[in-house]
């Protein structure tokens, strides 16, 4: 079997060639090319371009590219039917007495477009429609060929576990957004005395990062590449079209790692505005400022930047006698590393040089790349809103989505990236469990700790009281 090679040496700079003007394009069957480079294909012709026959095989690229972006236009099981009656019909599987050396020839390369699906894309395979389709073009494949017939079993095996471990990641997840908390509502039943903070459980701000990056690797691993297209194919329907994904969505692990990012953020605010003392804030503080160095320097930025986002929460930042106490130089340079103007231009220096250290790498610890989510997320929606599905002409415009399928592949790397550091289950427990404040409950706290300054906090503040405390 063809070994399937690692996602960064897919995408090379010449991949392809933005510029169409260079000479005039190639037609081919339905598709148009530039300098070699495929730009456009009407999509009949470009289900028939990732169907091997005897003499070709399709670029691996475009397989990636492919089966991305066509779920913009169908659904994965209509694809799915389509190459498989491409398959057959041609090759004449479904007939017994077709020729076994053209079946000899033409198998393994249909059970490599196979694995190359099922190992790439294995959530479309939640559909039982797709896993019908599979396991009976592979089952033509297999018949009478001993080693087809493990190569099958082995790749059905493989799906078997990945899906099977999606589930239990899923059941994981709904078990700690059952049982989570407000902390305000703790707070009311146990006194302050005895609460955990986050450095009582881990006094350390390195080890925590490192468990940050547990839980962050852990997340990024478990989103499947359709679910940026899905993301915005649901707010913004093809062609005002039906939605091709009307139905309900597969996953939804590309929320719950939005919603990660969220509760840290969250949780940040809620250990600093906890402490009555104004030295115990300052003390949190420095000691977040701290985990977010780290955080930096592992390469982890999503975490960085939710610390960040905590630590400029409203109730946080109007803390002015805390922050007075704090030595806020080293934050600063986190800022300044995070700041937004430009098109967060010093965050995108430091996140290639970051993908840099990760191709070179010698050990794991230098390979991590954790891109600050949302805005891999924003930068992804705009390519799409940016350029249109389909040229004038009907054709399904391929040259967006090489790009599309370059900025997704490039995040396939880092998700597939093994977390190196020793796992403190007492620690990750207490981040993804413990309870966090509310918004109204973070200003609450935050006017306890240090009044409020005008009219309007002072009237926010008796409100709270009275909605939050029931006092007045």
């Amino acid at each position: 079997m063809p070994q399937t090679p690692p996602f960064s040496a897919m995408f090379d700079s010449s991949g392809y060639n933005r510029n169409l003007y260079q000479s005039a394009e190639d037609s081919c069957g339905g598709l148009y090319y530039h300098d070699n480079n495929l730009l456009s294909g009407s999509l009949e012709a470009l289900i028939q371009h990732l169907v091997p026959n005897v003499d070709y095989y399709p670029d691996r690229t475009y397989i990636f590219t492919f089966l991305l972006s066509s779920r913009l236009f169908m659904h994965p099981y209509e694809l799915m039917a389509k190459v498989c009656h491409l398959c057959v019909e041609p090759q004449r599987l479904s007939d017994p007495n077709s020729d076994k050396n053209q079946i000899r020839k033409i198998a393994p390369k249909i059970l490599q477009l196979l694995t190359e699906w099922t190992e790439t894309f294995p959530y479309d395979f939640r559909d039982e429609r797709m896993m019908r389709n599979l396991k009976d073009l592979a089952h033509r494949i297999a018949s009478g060929e001993e080693t087809y017939r493990k190569n099958v079993q082995q790749m059905i095996q493989c799906l078997i576990r990945k899906l099977a471990a999606l589930s239990q990641y899923e059941e994981v997840l709904a078990k700690i957004s059952s049982t989570s908390t407000d902390r305000l509502t703790v707070l009311k039943t146990k006194p302050q005395s005895i609460q955990r903070d986050i450095i009582t459980v881990c006094s350390d701000p390195y080890t925590l990062a490192q468990q940050l990056t547990h839980i962050e690797l852990e997340r990024l691993n478990y989103i499947g590449p359709e679910e940026f297209v899905q993301a915005f194919v649901q707010k913004d329907p093809l062609d005002n079209d039906k939605s091709c994904y009307s139905e309900r969505k597969k996953t939804r692990n590309l929320e719950a790692y939005v919603e990660w990012f969220n509760r840290l953020s969250y949780l940040v605010a809620t250990e600093i505005c906890m402490p009555v003392k104004k030295k115990h804030r300052a003390r949190m503080i420095e000691y977040f400022i701290d985990v977010a160095r780290e955080c930096f320097n592992i390469g982890n930025f999503n975490s960085l930047m939710a610390i960040i986002s905590g630590m400029n929460m409203s109730p946080v930042s109007r803390l002015k006698k805390t922050w007075a106490k704090v030595k806020t130089a080293k934050f600063d340079v986190l800022e300044h590393q995070m700041d937004p103007s430009s098109n967060f231009y010093n965050y995108r220096t430091a996140l290639r040089g970051a993908a840099q250290r990760s191709l070179t790498a010698h050990s794991s610890r230098e390979k991590i790349v954790i891109p600050f989510f949302s805005l891999l997320i924003k930068d992804i929606y705009f390519l799409n809103e940016g350029c249109a599905n389909r040229l004038p002409n009907g054709h399904v415009n391929f040259e967006k989505f090489w790009e599309l399928a370059k900025q997704v592949s490039e995040f396939m790397t880092w998700k597939q990236v093994e977390c190196p550091f020793e796992r403190d289950r007492k620690i990750l427990q207490y981040l993804l469990t413990v309870p966090v404040f509310s918004e109204d409950a973070l200003y609450l706290a935050s006017y306890e700790s240090e009044g409020p300054e005008n009219h309007i906090e002072k009237d926010r503040w008796k409100s709270l009281r009275s909605s939050l405390l029931g006092r007045v």
